[in-house]
């Protein structure tokens, strides 16, 4: 993807009309706006409470019901390549579990999808979440090895030419395990990492062709960037051959009063509780679940009563609430993601946070600002 890339990401949640109409409008959102690339999110479940997810605090609970009601990605994005001819954006998931799913059938997935879309397929991988692992007796011990380890695994079936592989690994372990599909013109698909902390940078750096960071602001993006490439380096691969990425979820209205009630909204608040302690601290708060609390990777949403979820959001920080999202008019939001893009940024990934809008009719009204952003992106 030469120069500054934009894509659109869909949460692939069912709604009252069915499992199409919400990734066919994300879709078209992209084609219009000429994105560069599509992704579908990887979950079993929301990293919201549910109990908050009612009309009484989300307008759009009136269209999705039910906010646990996440659809397959591999099987969606399939709709997609089947479905639609419109665009030629390259379809990703960001990004698939290593923990509940095995490496062989995610290297399945991909190629199978790199196959009909003529090579367009993207691997967005990382550890994934306790809440999509260990509620559904998947172990969620050692998340970085076993993820290291599913890599390795993909990698060793991709390259294996068809030929029986025989590999020992402590969670993957292959015995004459064949892999017949080829790749799309001798390519296989990219492989995007979802990388926080210091070991899963390093990891980026030895096996990833790009980069989905945690952080939130720019000088931090840069920062990490540089542990990548210098990680890449050391293991003798070319430092700029991957694609710093970033996904950013969007606050934006017609008016700065619109956009202030999605930031001071309960339900905004409690999304806070996906950020780590470290990050409540720098905003003169502290975690409800704890001062060592790590954020989305250890939350189990599900497990959080109305009243509990309403006296966490409370006390978050509403400077927090305007850190974790790209929030304000559309030139501002323009101009933050600007300064990811100083500090190393070429692909930004995007999402409609106007879901969260307390007025379904505002969260409607919300979509054209969006469209603003995503088309301003594209001369970045």
């Amino acid at each position: 993807m030469a120069g500054f890339g934009v894509g659109v990401m869909h949460n692939t949640i069912n709604s009252r009309f069915g499992p199409k109409p919400l990734i066919r409008a994300d879709y078209l959102t992209g084609v219009a706006c000429g994105a560069d690339s599509f992704w579908v999110a990887d979950h079993l479940n929301s990293v919201l409470p549910p109990s908050m997810w009612t009309p009484k605090h989300v307008g759009a609970a009136r269209l999705i019901p039910k906010m646990d009601a996440h659809l397959e990605p591999w099987t969606m994005l399939g709709y997609l390549a089947g479905r639609n001819r419109l665009g030629r954006m390259r379809l990703g998931v960001a990004v698939t579990d290593t923990g509940r799913r095995n490496p062989a059938v995610t290297a399945q997935a991909v190629a199978s999808l790199h196959l009909l879309t003529r090579g367009k397929a993207v691997l967005g991988i990382g550890t994934g979440e306790r809440e999509s692992n260990a509620p559904y007796g998947v172990d969620w011990s050692k998340p970085v090895a076993r993820f290291e380890e599913a890599v390795a695994t993909i990698r060793a079936l991709w390259d294996s030419g068809g030929e029986l592989v025989t590999r020992d690994s402590p969670f993957f372990p292959l015995h004459k395990a064949t892999f017949a599909l080829p790749p799309y013109k001798g390519k296989w698909p990219p492989i995007w990492v979802a990388a926080h902390g210091p070991r899963m940078m390093r990891a980026t750096g030895r096996y990833a062709d790009g980069w989905f960071p945690g952080t939130t602001r720019a000088t931090e993006y840069g920062e990490q960037l540089d542990i990548v490439r210098s990680a890449a380096s050391d293991t003798g691969r070319d430092p700029m051959s991957i694609t710093p990425a970033l996904i950013r979820f969007i606050v934006t209205g017609r008016s700065r009063d619109e956009i202030d009630e999605v930031v001071d909204s309960d339900i905004a608040k409690v999304f806070t509780l996906n950020s780590p302690a470290k990050d409540w601290a720098r905003h003169g708060a502290q975690h409800p679940l704890g001062a060592d609390f790590t954020g989305v990777q250890d939350l189990i949403p599900q497990t959080i009563d109305e009243q509990t979820a309403l006296s966490y959001a409370a006390k978050a920080p509403r400077s927090l609430v305007r850190e974790l999202f790209a929030v304000g008019m559309p030139n501002e939001v323009i101009e933050q993601i600007a300064e990811f893009r100083d500090n190393g940024l070429r692909h930004v990934v995007v999402g409609n946070a106007g879901a969260i809008q307390p007025s379904l009719r505002k969260s409607a009204a919300a979509t054209a600002p969006y469209v603003k952003v995503v088309r301003g992106l594209r001369k970045l």
